[in-house]
């Protein structure tokens, strides 16, 4: 499909670079379909699945780790966060060496959901990785991370590392 390398600096023009931008829209639209229909039957959406990803990957993070991680607002975290717990998907202990912590846990009825909403994506992933090869995708991951912020490079980096 898009076998044929781009020559010199062909691939910087308007159309290519709009080509490429609606590929990551459809990309995202099929990527997320599937978890979409799993969180909408639960009664959430994205932002919820975000967060038990993110707490599943990162436990014992706090509420501050959490929401510069994320780069939400304090207010939309509450609200998704607030319903996950109450919801049993995550718990919440208080820090042992500072009381006013909250670090978060994936319950195990958190860690089953979240590895439900995961494995429609890593079946996808893997899928699109095997298909295009190790190359593509060493060339997909600097794409991807030469998208993030460059100031957030590292601390994007030190969490995929993991």
């Amino acid at each position: 499909m898009f076998r044929k390398l781009p020559q010199s600096n062909l691939y910087l023009r308007e159309e290519e670079l709009r080509r490429g931008i609606e590929l990551l829209y459809f990309a995202y639209r099929d990527f997320t379909r599937d978890p979409d229909e799993i969180l909408q039957k639960a009664g959430f959406g994205r932002a919820h699945h975000r967060v038990l990803y993110f707490v599943g990957r990162n436990p014992g993070t706090t509420v501050s780790g959490l929401l510069s991680l994320l780069r939400i607002t304090k207010q939309s975290l509450s609200r998704v966060l607030g319903q996950l717990v109450d919801d049993g998907y995550i718990d919440q202990k208080t820090g042992a060496t500072d009381r006013r912590q909250r670090l978060l846990h994936l319950t195990p009825k958190g860690e089953k959901f979240e590895k439900e909403l995961f494995s429609t994506q890593r079946q996808r992933v893997a899928e699109a990785y095997k298909t295009a090869g190790p190359e593509a995708v060493a060339g997909f991951w600097e794409v991807l991370l030469n998208i993030v912020d460059e100031k957030e490079r590292e601390q994007v980096l030190r969490q995929i590392e993991k």
